[in-house]
């Protein structure tokens, strides 16, 4: 049985269009990533429906539904997948909206009780929003906070991944976290 292969070389191999390598990829950063959907719905312990295994299941389905990856390290593959994790769970919490507003259908029947409302899901809605927004002003600092917050990695690993310095890393996340708190105050 062969050494598996550095992390490195699976992604040059996956950017190339090799499905083999993006599997090996997945199954090297099992760890990481599993911790990475757990710490995502940790966030959003509302949305009890989606498990952490569904999440990263998801991620990686949507990942391979690409073909061909378009990243340079092992903490770009991560910092990609945190956003498609945030993507899937910002997709789930509409879903569920939609479906507790009907979904498109009438209601007939009247209802005189409370409806259980889940404010975790509006949160991520607003979350989502609010980055949105943020991005509209300033791109990098959205791909700051995807990477620290949603995905966990720390500073270096984003300041690697993004080609910036650990200390314009603190600064955009800062920076990111105030103008997040505004906008969602």
């Amino acid at each position: 049985m062969s050494e598996p292969a550095p992390i490195t070389l699976l992604i040059d191999r996956a950017n190339q269009g090799d499905g083999v390598a993006l599997n090996e990829i997945f199954e090297t950063l099992y760890p990481e990533l599993r911790s990475l959907a757990r710490n995502r719905l940790r966030r959003n312990a509302t949305l009890t429906l989606l498990e952490t295994t569904g999440l990263l299941h998801e991620s990686y389905l949507r990942l391979v539904k690409l073909g061909r990856l378009n990243v340079e390290s092992r903490a770009h593959f991560l910092a990609y997948a945190a956003r498609t994790m945030r993507s899937i769970v910002v997709d789930f919490a509409r879903q569920r909206m939609a479906e507790r507003h009907g979904g498109g259908q009438v209601e007939v029947e009247a209802d005189t009780q409370l409806v259980d409302e889940r404010p975790g899901e509006d949160e991520v809605i607003r979350v989502h929003d609010a980055l949105q927004d943020l991005g509209k002003v300033d791109e990098r600092l959205v791909r700051v906070v995807e990477m620290r917050y949603f995905g966990g990695l720390t500073e270096d690993e984003v300041a690697e991944a993004m080609g910036v310095s650990v200390r314009t890393v603190r600064r955009d996340w800062e920076k990111a976290r105030l103008m997040l708190a505004v906008a969602l105050s």
